[in-house]
């Protein structure tokens, strides 16, 4: 007889129940909701705080709210209508901001599932929608390669002269033409040990060699290879700089990716507003290293309104004043990297700094002739600066790697560093082109998906059970679970599901009822050879196995092709299309054959099989 042992009935149980549990959310649909972000870079969002404020600013403006949730980015409060929504945003604006013109927390209008509270403390959240499904806009930014090298070449050209002089060796003039740096020697001797010297300080340039009117010229251009990395850096940092402040607008999973050597893909599903995101998109930062005054009295006369003539009054991190002179040391053009770490004596968090030739010969000076002095890391934003962090200069510090620590956690390290590796653009960007995609229309694709999907497995499902009777209603409810199965997986994994992601699933109702077919077929083929009912459903789902994997094999290295080559919404396609694989295996073998054998596997004298017409050999 045909039964499984009651453990792995309960196990597929259990897999089908869990499957409905994170597919519910997916049924409740969004609501309005208000989201608080940190506004600054260097303010990080405390949930502790924030939240009591959230609730306080609601109570006193006697609106009610339906769930208040956390995450580690952002606080967000749900609500039950739109009008009620944009009053709480005025409410909460108004509490955590009152200077408008120096705004702390960035307070945006959002959604948020409308799950009830007892899924999403089982972390049973939807599948976000990706932005042909909700709206929103999407924009195609054009890295100005051309830029970055420049910007590079005119660092290298101060970095040649800081390097000639301290190897005193004379030129009469260093400039850079085009996309190269020209220095000019009195003689070929002069020129040819100026070569020698560059060539130790640096492997990125190639030089040629020029006389003209009595000038010897020693031309320095970039090696292709330094080009390449120069470029590939340039996108890194711009991409990850575009994801620091794209969070400020409270995007849930925002499409930010290369396409091309030089173009960068940004979508913001749920965004309308247009100008706001191309404001946040454009913004400029820059990074700044200043001395702190601590002439005595300096700060108790700026607290009182006095600020002495060439400094300016700021706050620490940990809310204490801080009296910084205006006098720029160091910028972070001269930062080439910042990776969190810890200290090698303290065993503290700290940050370590890569600087470059000259930005190393400065930091020298300044650190040997301000020993036991505070320094001060600013970031520059929108005209206002913040203060990262203000150590003190223990002794001084060569060789260009700077090491910054002190009462910093692991996570602030981390933070730190993400900050001053890419605080601002590595080179320029400009919009080429925008689009606006309305929520309505986003609502109509998912209906039509939607319906696609409805009418496919109806068509299925009429057909089968016409054809294959009892079986096919089987072959039906398993087609059923794998649907279930694979919208809980998207939902868990937390993906993007786009209009490619729904004809994948399509196209999975169609495939994965092929195995259940083969399985049908082979029952149907050991009848007419005249096995008995229990025996022909043991030898057809044995025997059509093989069958199974292999063509579901084939297919999914199709899928992991596209995966792997593909990009945009193929790879939406091709992520959807490999889990429905996995789980058609799943429930076309499992599920199918739990229900068989819970139709027939217990029936020890049984006659006939409800499969269709067995027509046998004679017939």
């Amino acid at each position: 007889m045909n039964r499984y042992p009651l453990w792995k009935n309960l196990l597929i149980g259990f897999v089908l129940l869990i499957g409905l549990l994170y597919t519910l959310p997916n049924f409740y649909g969004e609501v309005p909701a208000v989201q608080v972000s940190s506004g600054k870079a260097t303010l990080k969002l405390d949930p502790g705080k924030v939240t009591p404020r959230i609730e306080e600013a609601l109570s006193a403006a006697g609106i009610a709210n339906t769930g208040i949730f956390v995450d580690p980015t952002s606080v967000r409060a749900r609500f039950a209508s739109t009008d009620v929504q944009l009053k709480a945003k005025d409410a909460i604006e108004h509490a955590l901001n009152p200077d408008p013109t120096d705004p702390s927390y960035v307070v945006a209008l959002n959604l948020l599932s409308a799950s009830p509270s007892w899924l999403t403390s089982l972390n049973a959240l939807p599948m976000y929608l990706g932005l042909d499904l909700r709206g929103g806009v999407h924009f195609l930014l054009q890295v100005d390669m051309a830029g970055a090298l420049t910007k590079r070449l005119d660092a290298t050209a101060g970095d040649l002269r800081t390097q000639l002089r301290d190897k005193t060796i004379r030129h009469t003039g260093i400039a850079r033409e085009g996309n190269a740096v020209v220095i000019n020697f009195r003689d070929d001797a002069t020129r040819q040990a100026a070569r020698q010297a560059i060539g130790d300080f640096t492997a990125d340039l190639q030089f040629n060699e020029r006389d003209a009117g009595g000038d010897f010229k020693l031309i320095a251009t970039l090696t292709p290879q330094a080009e390449k990395k120069i470029q590939e850096f340039a996108i890194k940092q711009n991409i990850t700089t575009l994801h620091n402040r794209i969070n400020e607008l409270g995007v849930a999973e925002p499409v930010i990716q290369q396409q091309g050597a030089d173009r960068i893909v940004v979508q913001l599903p749920g965004v309308q507003d247009v100008a706001k995101a191309k404001d946040i998109l454009g913004r400029t930062a820059t990074l700044e290293v200043r001395m702190v005054d601590d002439t005595p009295g300096a700060l108790e006369g700026a607290l009182n309104g006095a600020v002495p003539f060439g400094t300016e009054l700021y706050t620490e991190r940990g809310g204490s004043p801080l009296l910084v002179k205006k006098q720029v040391v160091l910028t972070g053009d001269r930062l080439t990297d910042a990776q969190p770490g810890f200290d090698g004596q303290t065993h503290e968090p700290a940050v370590h700094l890569t600087l470059d030739a000259a930005g190393s010969r400065i930091f020298r000076d300044v650190t040997r002739e301000n020993v036991g002095k505070r320094m001060a890391i600013l970031l520059i934003e929108k005209g206002k600066g913040e203060v990262i962090t203000a150590p003190v200069i223990r002794s001084e510090i060569g060789g260009g790697r700077v090491q910054i620590s002190g009462r910093m956690s692991t996570q602030e390290a981390t933070d730190v560093a993400l900050l001053l590796r890419a605080g601002s653009l590595a080179a320029p960007m400009e919009i080429i082109e925008e689009r606006t995609v309305g929520p309505s229309l986003g609502a109509e694709n998912i209906r039509k998906g939607f319906d696609s999907t409805m009418w496919g497995f109806a068509a299925i499902a009429v057909f089968m059970i016409a054809y294959y009777m009892m079986f096919g209603l089987v072959s039906v409810l398993a087609l059923a679970s794998n649907l279930l199965l694979l919208v809980a997986l998207l939902s868990m994994l937390q993906a993007t599901l786009t209009l490619p992601g729904i004809a994948a699933i399509a196209l999975t109702l169609g495939m994965a009822i092929d195995a259940n077919v083969l399985i049908n077929e082979r029952v149907r083929e050991e009848l007419r050879n005249g096995a008995t009912p229990q025996a022909a459903i043991t030898a057809g789902y044995d025997r059509a196995f093989d069958t199974i994997l292999d063509s579901n094999i084939t297919t999914l290295i199709a899928g992991i092709a596209l995966l792997v080559f593909g990009s945009g919404p193929v790879r939406g396609f091709a992520v959807v299309h490999c889990l429905g694989i996995m789980t058609s295996m799943f429930s076309a073998v499992l599920v199918s054959r739990m229900l068989i054998n819970l139709l027939y596997g217990r029936k020890r004298k049984l006659e006939k099989l409800s499969i269709g017409q067995v027509w046998k050999p004679g017939q």
